[in-house]
C-alpha cells in the first residue's frame, strides 16, 4: 500500500470549530458537566471529569455557540496549548472557554489519525514553538492556518494508523476505568467500616445496645435489609466494640477508639531539591517526585516521575529514598490535597510530604487520607496558595481506630490495590510501545501490518 506524505495547514483539515467565547459562563451546583482545560490530558483518550462545574439546562441551550459531537477533538488553546483528546460516543458535557472542539474534514483526514498526528512529538513541538504569552501560554485559533501538518494522503492508510493508535489508547482507558472501579470498592469498604461504623452498629444491634440518634438512620437502613444484608467479616466484628461513646471534638464514635494527630500512626517525611545548577545531580536513575507528578498521576500509585536524580544528587540534598507501597505522598502548595501512594522507591522534592505508615497498614492510611484530606486542606494556609505544613498534620484532630482494625482493613483491600498497581504498570508498558510506534508509523518507517501484528500481540 503506497501513500505519499502531503503537507496541509491544520485549518484546512477541519470542517467545523466550536469556539465558546473567551469568557466564563454562569455555573450551577448541578446540571450538565462543564469541563475545563484541566480535564484534557494527552495521556487520556477522553476528557477526565476532574473538578468539574455545572451549567443549567437553559445555559446549555442558549449561552454556547455550539457543542462537540462524537468523534470531535477537544483542543486546548490556553494554559497547556495543544493538549487534545477525543469526544466519546455519548457526550455528557459541554466545554468551557480556552479550548475548542474541532471536527475533522473526513475527505482529507480521519479523526483518529488526526488525534495521533496532533499528539506526535513533532507536532507538539511545533505548537510549543508557536505559543504566545509569557505568564499563561496560549495558541490562537487564528494560527491554525500556520500549523502545517505532514500527513499520509491515502485515507485507508490513515484509517489503519489511527486504529492502531486508538486501540492502544482505548485499552489504556479501559484499564484506567477498571482501576477507578477497584479503588471505589476499597474506598466504599473504608467508609462502611470507619465513617458509617457498620461493624459497630451490627455489634450494637446484636447486643441490644442503644444506637446514638445521629446513627439511627444508618442502623435502620441496615436492619431493613433483613436477610439480604451481607454479614460483615467475622474478623472485623471481633475487633470492633458494640457500643458508642460521645466525644466533644468528635461526636459519637466507637467505644475505645482514640482521637489525636495522624502522626501517631504515621511518620512525616519532607523532601528536598538537589542544586539545579549542578548537572551531576540530575538525569540519573532515581525517580524524583514533585507536586506536579502527583497532580498528573492517574491512579492510586505514582510509578513514574517527570525528573530523575543521581545518587550524588540524592546524597547532596535534604531528600531521601522513600519506601514504596508503605508511604502516601501528599502534595502541598498549588496542588494542595492531591495524594497518591509510592508505587516504587523514589525521592521527592519539598512540594510534597510523605506519610509512612507505622502500623503496617498503608492502604488504610491512603483511604483515610483520601477521606479526610478536606479537613487538612481546610486547616492549610498560605499567602498565595493554601499550603499544608507540618503543623497542619500535628494539629488536625482525627479519629484513630486501634491498629489491629487498620490491619484487618489492609488485609481486605491488599489484593485490590495489587491489581491496581499491575494495571498501572501494564498501562505504562502500553504507553511506551504506543509512543515508540507512533512516529515510525506516521513517517512510514514502520509498516502498518507490522504495527497491527504488534498491537494484536500485546493488547
Amino acid at each position: 500500500m503506497k501513500s505519499e506524505i502531503i503537507n496541509l495547514p491544520f485549518s484546512e483539515l477541519l470542517s467545523n470549530i466550536v469556539d465558546n467565547r473567551g469568557r466564563s459562563c454562569p455555573t450551577e451546583s448541578s446540571g450538565m458537566a462543564l469541563i475545563a482545560t484541566n480535564c484534557i490530558k494527552n495521556d487520556a483518550l477522553y476528557p477526565a471529569f476532574d473538578k468539574v462545574r455545572y451549567v443549567s439546562d437553559e445555559t446549555y441551550k442558549s449561552w454556547f455557540r455550539g457543542h462537540p459531537t462524537p468523534g470531535d477533538l477537544i483542543f486546548v488553546c490556553k494554559g497547556s496549548p495543544g493538549t487534545v483528546c477525543m469526544t466519546p460516543d455519548s457526550v455528557n458535557f459541554c466545554i468551557a472557554q480556552d479550548m475548542v472542539a474541532v471536527r475533522a474534514k473526513e475527505s482529507l483526514v480521519k479523526p483518529k489519525y488526526l488525534l495521533a498526528l496532533l499528539r506526535s512529538e513533532k507536532v507538539q513541538r511545533q505548537i510549543s514553538n508557536m505559543h504566545v504569552g509569557t505568564l499563561i501560554p496560549h495558541f490562537k485559533k487564528g494560527d491554525f492556518k500556520n500549523l502545517n501538518l505532514d500527513l499520509h494522503s491515502d485515507i485507508e492508510v490513515q484509517e489503519r494508523i489511527g486504529s492502531v493508535y486508538y486501540e492502544f489508547c482505548n485499552n489504556i482507558e479501559l484499564n484506567r476505568r477498571t482501576n477507578e472501579t477497584l479503588e471505589a470498592m476499597a474506598q466504599a469498604l473504608f467508609r462502611s467500616w470507619f465513617v458509617d461504623f457498620d461493624p459497630v452498629i451490627d455489634n450494637a444491634l446484636a447486643a441490644g445496645n442503644d444506637i446514638p440518634e445521629p446513627l439511627k438512620a444508618r442502623a435502620a437502613a441496615r436492619q431493613a435489609l433483613g436477610d439480604a444484608r451481607k454479614p460483615l467479616p467475622e474478623e472485623i466484628r471481633v475487633e470492633s466494640p458494640d457500643e458508642f461513646e460521645f466525644r466533644d471534638e468528635m461526636g459519637w464514635v466507637p467505644q475505645g477508639w482514640e482521637s489525636g494527630s495522624i502522626l501517631e500512626h504515621a511518620e512525616l517525611i519532607s523532601g528536598g531539591t538537589p542544586k539545579t545548577s549542578i548537572d551531576d545531580y540530575w538525569n540519573g536513575e532515581i525517580p524524583w517526585a514533585s507536586a506536579k507528578d502527583v497532580s498528573q498521576c492517574h491512579g492510586a500509585f505514582l510509578i513514574a516521575t517527570e525528573k530523575r536524580i543521581t545518587e550524588t544528587g540524592l546524597a547532596q540534598s535534604s531528600t531521601r529514598l522513600v519506601d514504596p507501597f508503605s508511604t502516601v505522598l501528599v502534595a502541598r502548595g498549588a496542588t494542595t490535597g492531591r495524594l497518591t501512594l509510592f508505587g516504587s522507591e523514589m525521592a521527592m522534592n519539598q512540594t510534597c510530604y510523605a506519610l509512612r505508615s507505622t502500623s503496617d497498614s498503608p492502604f488504610y492510611l491512603y483511604c483515610f487520607m483520601s477521606s479526610e484530606i478536606s479537613a487538612f486542606t481546610a486547616s492549610a494556609h498560605g499567602s498565595i496558595f493554601d499550603t499544608i505544613t507540618t503543623a497542619t498534620f500535628k494539629s488536625t484532630r482525627v479519629l484513630l481506630p486501634p491498629p489491629s482494625i487498620e490491619k484487618v482493613f489492609h488485609g481486605r483491600v491488599e489484593g485490590i490495590f495489587g491489581k491496581i498497581l499491575l494495571n498501572l504498570r501494564y498501562n505504562e508498558r502500553l504507553q511506551q510501545i504506543r509512543d515508540t510506534l507512533l512516529p515510525k508509523l506516521l513517517s512510514g518507517e514502520l509498516t502498518i501490518p507490522a504495527a497491527e501484528k504488534l498491537a494484536a500481540d500485546v493488547l
